[in-house]
């Protein structure tokens, strides 16, 4: 059979989603800010937002994980302490600590992150059940958080 329109047509596409794919994480928004978008406290460098750890935050919804991970071993490596202090988080390096407010009641617990999650959508953090009582968000089970980088591990 010989290639015609209709399979070059195809080829053209694979090619285009292929490239869109590749360049979608160059161009990345910043995951942290220290100041709301568009504040006149932002710094700019040819236009681009200035990157930096110190001060940064993220808000957004924390849950918690106990039992059925518990004695199991974190993406660091480490066995998976439930009444310890600790968090997963999708981006931060592993070791990071972090300082973890709970927005409705005001309680914060500082937490190293040693572990991958969450995977659940719209959810920021996973709480050990230690770090959870803390916040004293164990009986509603999420909680809306500032998290906040004290000591970052790159």
């Amino acid at each position: 059979m010989k290639p015609g329109r209709g399979t070059d047509r195809v080829a053209i596409h694979i090619l285009l989603i292929l490239a869109i794919g590749l360049t979608s994480g160059c161009f990345s928004r910043p995951r942290y800010r220290t100041s709301p978008p568009g504040s006149d406290s932002e710094k700019t460098t040819a236009g681009a937002p200035v990157i930096s750890t110190k001060g940064a935050f993220q808000v957004g919804l924390a849950s918690y994980y106990a039992h059925k991970f518990h004695g199991r071993p974190t993406a660091s490596g480490e066995i998976f302490d439930m009444y310890g202090l600790t968090a997963a988080h999708r981006e931060l390096p592993l070791g990071t600590v972090i300082h973890v407010t709970h927005l409705g009641n005001g309680r914060s617990v500082k937490v190293k992150v040693n572990d991958r999650g969450p995977f659940i959508e719209g959810r920021i953090l996973d709480l050990s059940l230690g770090a959870a009582r803390r916040l004293d968000m164990v009986e509603e089970g999420v909680a809306r958080v500032k998290i906040r980088i004290i000591k970052r591990i790159d």
